[in-house]
């Protein structure tokens, strides 16, 4: 990569980025499902987080990090993929901050789940094509054992070989979808009950509203008048099933996200397209769509840094938007204080919760999260002096 002002900006904003989303793991405590996940080797999700934390320990920390890794090597092929997709280098630069700040790939970073990784491979994949101009078979056969959602991308690559009378590909594809829909296939069951306008609603959390309606129209805009490339089949494809079968069911938004967000390049190019055509007089309209975009992205990244901050001004902080990612950590560290490090309780997601931190199920002591007379020990837990939760510890003996 050669190094000039747009890749010195580039890398700062990339170590800046990486920096402060380390700073904040530690903040995340970990969720029932991510527990569920964790203690679960079926998945490759398993093998992720116990390499982090056979090295760093049962915490925070070690288990966001390597989604946070992820997360930075997705943001490198990212940007390396780009290269010459654009006419002017601050166009790249763009691209990848609004990717690097999208809600969806930052709570992606953060917690335990697929998302990240299916972009990181999927970026592999664009890269190593747009390096040899081959489709790397190697790769796509790997993926059929790394996630159900890629799938999706078989798909897409099937579609696209139409397009391109590509019939290796056609038929390597075609093949591979079908194997992952034999070992995972996609849940159709259910009562039908649409579900289109909360998948809209996902979408809009994950691009933010406004960025997710310039992305809807950038696809259709370039589906009808532009060249498409495999950015878009790969986009188009995720999108258009998403909302296929929220039209029955309720989808998991993570299955279909991960491949919708690499369309940013397209938004990008497309945008400054539209704003270099017009005359100056004539621009005002675009840049006030992207002046409210990226303090809208730029807000949402702060909120998720100063998340805490936020208990300060809440009356009851089981609202919290990310509450049930918080205190845990605390609790287990409390309880070890006291010497604790087997206790039983009636919430069994606190029990799968506390497990992760090495807090295992006991017969001799009890903890309720209600108030209990004669307790034998109270914890409680605050952040920046506000009251989050209380837990009471008391004999089994005593239990009721």
């Amino acid at each position: 990569m050669r190094l000039d002002k747009y890749s010195y900006s580039y890398i700062g904003l990339l170590v800046f980025h990486t920096v402060v989303l380390l700073f904040i793991a530690n903040d995340f405590s970990i969720s029932y499902k991510e527990s569920l996940k964790y203690f679960d080797d079926s998945n490759i999700l398993y093998y992720i987080t116990y390499i982090s934390t056979n090295i760093f320990g049962n915490n925070n920390f070690a288990l966001r990090l390597p989604f946070v890794l992820f997360y930075t090597a997705s943001s490198i092929l990212f940007y390396n993929i780009t290269d010459g997709y654009f006419r002017h280098q601050w166009d790249r630069v763009i691209a990848l901050s609004i990717f690097m700040v999208l809600p969806g790939v930052n709570s992606s970073a953060l917690l335990v789940n697929e998302s990240i990784v299916v972009i990181f491979f999927t970026l592999i994949y664009l890269y190593s094509y747009k390096v040899t101009k081959q489709h790397n078979y190697f790769l796509l056969f790997l993926f059929l054992f790394v996630d159900n959602s890629f799938a999706i991308l078989f798909l897409s690559l099937f579609i696209y070989s139409l397009n391109k009378k590509d019939n290796k590909l056609l038929v390597i594809s075609l093949i591979l979808f079908g194997l992952s829909m034999s070992i995972y296939g996609f849940d159709m069951g259910g009562r039908p009950r649409g579900y289109f306008i909360d998948t809209f609603g996902m979408y809009a959390t994950i691009f933010s509203p406004i960025l997710f309606i310039y992305f809807f129209y950038s696809i259709y805009r370039v589906g009808i008048h532009f060249k498409k490339d495999i950015y878009w089949y790969i986009a188009i494809t995720a999108l258009m099933l998403s909302f296929l079968f929220s039209l029955r069911q309720k989808i998991d938004i993570a299955d279909f996200a991960p491949f919708t967000v690499i369309a940013v390049p397209i938004m990008v190019k497309l945008f400054m397209h539209s704003i270099r055509v017009r005359l100056k007089e004539f621009r005002k309209v675009e840049y006030s769509i992207a002046v409210v975009s990226i303090v809208i992205l730029v807000l949402n990244f702060f909120v998720l840094v100063f998340n805490k901050q936020f208990y300060r001004f809440m009356d009851d902080p089981s609202k919290h938007f990310i509450y049930k990612y918080h205190t845990t950590q605390e609790l287990a560290m409390r309880l070890k204080d006291l010497g604790i490090e087997k206790i039983d309780t009636k919430n069994k997601q606190l029990q799968q919760k506390l497990k992760y931190y090495g807090i295992e199920k006991g017969e001799d002591l009890y903890l309720s999260e209600h108030f209990i007379p004669n307790c034998e020990k109270t914890i409680t837990i605050k952040y920046y002096g506000k009251l989050i939760k209380r837990y009471y510890i008391y004999r089994a003996d005593m239990r009721r």
